[in-house]
């Protein structure tokens, strides 16, 4: 199917799962589809199965958006729960149209919770409470992670799956690799069928480095050799070390799954030159999990300081991870939303685009890890092979019997679009717009357009924003209410802005010069920057914010 048959489909608001090879397109079907559903404004949830998988599309975790959390099940009560949380019902009463990007990894269970959800939310019998839901994925990319024993299961085989009348737009076009050699390697592989000629081209390029100007990613398949990869690099850095450790507070073994749950490591070693990635979302402040850059150097504070691969320059402050209920935080962790970066698994490459990459596939241990780890490349002159087994050219045997069943269906739908000419089609495309109580006005659209064209350029930092009302005069407090923000964000917006411009004027928020001496006084006999062994120096006399601020003038 064509991309354009595909957006055909979604824009008549059918309920649609859009697959296809690694680079034929599927992310840009998607991007293309919220595009046209925003000029109309019409508002749509953006998640994935994966934190890196939402930046492409610039959306969060299908867990986060859905409020299910770390959980694959939840009770009735559970779900009683979420309906009392206003912030979901928001998202929900506005939301017309839900997006799931690399549904692979997700599970036949957790797709059926986050269905009973929608529901729920929604206050409807119908299918994810009447909203159109728009898959996208390849189960040839790698299946959601089992329980020891369990049989792995895609989400065709879910309820919420044969509830929702798919349509399957399997996109046969290929825009990512410009490499015939290349392509031929992944479609033998997709249909289990790998030949001995490109076994030989493979096997032989084991163990030789290609030379190629662009940044080069290694990839493993175990956690355990990319972080001693990790570390290896670490240590070739000539600079001083910093260590940044995890604080924690709650119940022992809630702060221990918490731990378990999130990506950044309990004690995290940087140094200037070190390769990071992101692994928490911050819109605001510039990054999203899967992030990647340099830290170029440390500010006065000792917080990194992180070139990202896109240019951005972003001062990094400790982020928050915490489990709730009722409205009661049970564990909470603070970390540097970090880690190292220049080797990562297979597993969290899945979704990305490569020039080049070092990939050991030696210890290949499930189906389509050698598929995942190839298809990140743009064209087969970018690979330097570390090495291989026979494993790493399996494909999962469930996945080749259903993507025959997926062909199918998807020759059954562009048959179908056949029968409509243009002026039906637009009728359709229209209807479901006004439906979801958005714009068919073309003045309107180009002028959402227009909005959404000049963004980028226009968008002031939300650093720039706290600095034009700090220009006012206005206090902490008030700043934070004008801009909507917690006192603690307007902090480090101020001391980014210290950070750049030593000479910006803060004296408005100086402390009383007796608090200073007092917190002076701590700083000095703890011996740090940091802000820990002060609070607990001075007994929990002032809060994090207010030493925070205190430090701007030390």
């Amino acid at each position: 199917m064509k991309q354009k048959d595909a957006l055909n489909i979604l824009k008549a608001g059918r309920n649609a799962y859009v697959t296809g090879a690694a680079g034929s397109g599927k992310t840009h079907v998607l991007n293309e589809y919220i595009s046209y559903l925003k000029h109309r404004g019409v508002s749509v949830g953006i998640t994935a199965s994966t934190g890196i998988a939402a930046t492409h599309i610039g959306g969060v975790t299908i867990h986060s958006w859905s409020g299910v959390g770390i959980k694959e099940t939840l009770s009735g009560m559970d779900i009683e729960d979420l309906t009392q949380k206003e912030y979901l019902w928001k998202r929900f009463d506005k939301t017309q149209v839900l997006i799931i990007d690399e549904v692979s990894m997700l599970s036949p269970r957790l797709f059926d919770t986050v269905e009973r959800v929608c529901r729920a939310m929604k206050q409807s019998d119908n299918p994810f409470g009447g909203m159109q839901v728009v898959l996208s994925g390849d189960f040839f990319q790698l299946p959601p992670i089992t329980r020891d024993g369990d049989e792995t299961e895609f989400i065709h085989t879910s309820e919420a799956w044969a509830s929702m009348d798919v349509r399957v737009c399997y996109l046969d076009e290929q825009f990512r690799h410009d490499d015939t050699v290349l392509l031929k390697i992944l479609n033998e592989m997709r249909g289990g069928d790998v030949s001995p000629a490109t076994r030989a081209i493979l096997q032989n390029m084991c163990g030789e480095k290609q030379r190629h100007d662009a940044v080069s990613t290694r990839l493993y398949t175990h956690n355990a050799d990319v972080d001693a990869e990790n570390e290896r690099e670490l240590a070739r850095l000539p600079d001083r070390e910093r260590t940044y450790e995890m604080s924690a507070k709650g119940k022992a073994s809630i702060v221990e799954s918490l731990k378990k749950s999130i990506l950044a490591p309990e004690t995290l070693r940087l140094k200037k030159g070190a390769a990071v990635m992101f692994v928490k979302n911050a819109f605001d402040e510039g990054y999203v999990n899967g992030t990647l850059g340099t830290v170029e150097g440390f500010d006065a504070s000792g917080a990194p300081i992180v070139r990202t691969c896109s240019g951005k320059k972003i001062f990094v402050q400790k982020a928050e991870w915490a489990v709730e209920e009722n409205n009661k935080v049970l564990a909470r962790v603070e970390q540097l939303p970090l880690r190292l970066a220049w080797a990562i698994t297979v597993h969290k490459s899945q979704g990305m685009s490569m020039d080049a990459a070092e990939i050991d596939l030696s210890k290949s241990f499930v189906p389509v890890q050698g598929y995942v780890a190839l298809s990140r490349l743009r064209r087969l002159s970018g690979l330097s092979l570390i090495g291989l087994n026979d494993m790493a050219f399996a494909v999962h045997p469930h996945a080749a019997k259903l993507d025959a069943h997926l062909h199918h269906e998807s020759a059954k739908w562009e048959k179908v679009l056949t029968r409509f000419g243009n002026k039906e089609m637009d009728e359709m495309h229209i209807t479901f717009i006004q439906k979801c109580g958005g714009t068919t006005n073309e003045k309107e659209i180009e002028e959402n357009k227009k909005k959404a064209a000049a963004a980028p350029e226009e968008r002031i930092l939300t650093r720039e924003k706290t600095n034009r009302i700090v220009a006012k005069g206005l206090s902490l407090a008030d700043i934070a209410k004008e801009r909507g923000q917690t006192l603690g964000t307007i902090i480090s917006h101020l001391e980014k802005l210290k950070t750049e411009d030593p000479t910006f004027d803060l004296n408005l928020y100086k402390p009383r010069e007796k608090d200073l001496k007092i917190i002076r006084a701590a700083f000095k006999k703890t011996g740090d920057t940091k802000l820990t062994p002060v609070y607990e120096h001075l007994g929990g006399r002032y809060s994090y914010e207010a030493l925070r601020l205190a430090r701007l003038f030390l």
